[in-house]
């Protein structure tokens, strides 16, 4: 398996399925997911969304949580199959129970939306937790807007900023934008308008809608020298302003 994962990381996706493909046969979960997963992008094989369900299947059946996770979103988005979000939701949840963090996230995120299932706050908050300790950095932005909105909770500014900083810093578009708001109205942190921008900034340079309602406020008001001194902060060179 580290052979095979060495070169799927190279990019020679044919030796590690040669490698894959007799593990899968005798019934190892990981290898069957991993060609399911080549067939879903087709990875050193044609896409092919039938046999990709099948290896899917076949690696949820022998309880490997990225099997589940990776067969779950086939059924979330209706690629190869029947969309069922219920279906979706379950193998997110068998997932989200062995530990996976990126199904905790989605599982969290459906619980919240109450779109696809019905809705849950305090579970979603308990997924979300659970992803943010794995640093699932959309997981913290979530926990920050769980705490703004009062979703299960009362509403605590402080504790909203303290997540939208931590997703922020470890990458997450949303969180940049939030924390850039939290600090244009002063909720949660002292108010600071060249810190609002950096943030604002980030989060434009890294294609967040959030920070589009608050962008423009922000920036009249400053000067061109706070405005220089955010866009350093944010790392973004004059001239280069998204």
């Amino acid at each position: 398996m580290a052979a095979a994962l060495a070169a799927a990381t190279a990019g020679d996706y044919e030796t590690a399925l040669s490698i894959w493909e007799p593990l899968a046969r005798a019934g190892n979960a990981r290898a069957q997911n991993n060609i399911g997963a080549c067939f879903v992008d087709g990875l050193g094989v044609e896409q092919d969304l039938d046999l990709a369900r099948r290896w899917l299947e076949l690696s949820a059946e022998g309880g490997d949580p990225v099997g589940r996770r990776n067969l779950a979103t086939l059924f979330f988005k209706g690629d190869g199959v029947k969309q069922d979000y219920a279906r979706a939701a379950d193998l997110y949840r068998a997932a989200s129970e062995d530990g996976d963090g990126p199904a905790q996230d989605m599982l969290s995120w459906m619980l919240l939306e109450g779109e696809v299932v019905h809705p849950d706050p305090t579970e979603a908050r308990r997924w979300a937790l659970a992803a943010a300790d794995q640093g699932i950095a959309s997981s913290m932005t979530r926990l920050g807007m769980i705490a703004h909105n009062a979703l299960g909770m009362e509403r605590d500014a402080v504790e909203a900023a303290r997540w939208w900083r931590k997703g922020a810093e470890a990458g997450d578009a949303d969180g940049q934008a939030m924390l850039g708001a939290a600090y244009h109205l002063g909720a949660g942190v002292p108010r600071d308008r060249i810190a609002a921008f950096a943030w604002l900034v980030r989060a434009r340079t890294g294609h967040s809608a959030l920070a589009d309602r608050f962008f423009d406020a922000v920036r009249a008001t400053l000067t061109p020298e706070e405005e220089s001194a955010a866009l350093r902060r944010a790392a973004i060179p004059l001239g280069e302003l998204p």
